[in-house]
């Protein structure tokens, strides 16, 4: 299986990290890739994106100084197969990628995800109060798998506090 590229550039108003790639995800060569997960139709619902994007088009988020990265770059089923020196190296160099590029907003695609870079032991939904990283904001959101039992609604509006923060630092 392959990883699958990040989509990223420097000064993104929002970097989206995920756990890492899924099956679908490696074959396809796209990120939330898997029919079941919900992560387009969530942004497009939340207004942060003009129309629901295919995962094919994934591209078209760095058009909206949006971008997608994952903690683990390997694909797995589950983020349950992750082992923990994965998520060691993993946050290292992911606290230099935020780093380098200085996104607005670090928006992590799960609480684990967010929990396994901080280190916390939990975290509510939406802004944290510090970050991880100096200089930019973290905001946890839910994870848009279809694995995930959260009704769409709810993930929608935890999503919609993005597009109210975008809105404050434009």
């Amino acid at each position: 299986m392959r990883e699958v590229d990040d989509r990223i550039k420097e000064h993104l108003n929002i970097l989206f990290v995920g756990f890492n790639p899924s099956i679908r995800s490696s074959e396809t060569g796209h990120h939330f890739a898997n029919p079941s997960n919900r992560f387009w139709k969530i942004l497009y619902e939340a207004g942060l994106t003009p129309r629901k994007l295919e995962p094919l088009e994934d591209d078209c988020l760095l058009e909206w100084d949006m971008g997608i990265t994952n903690i683990v770059p390997r694909p797995t089923k589950a983020a349950d197969e992750i082992t923990k020196d994965e998520y060691k190296q993993g946050r290292e160099i992911l606290k230099q990628k935020i780093a380098r590029l200085s996104p607005k907003i670090v928006c992590y695609v799960g609480k684990g995800v967010y929990l396994q870079f901080s280190g916390q032991k939990a975290a509510p939904w939406g802004k944290q109060e510090e970050a991880v990283v100096p200089g930019t904001i973290d905001f946890v959101a839910p994870s848009s798998s279809g694995l995930v039992r959260m009704k769409l609604e709810e993930m929608v509006t935890i999503y919609k506090g993005l597009t109210d923060l975008l809105n404050l630092y434009k």
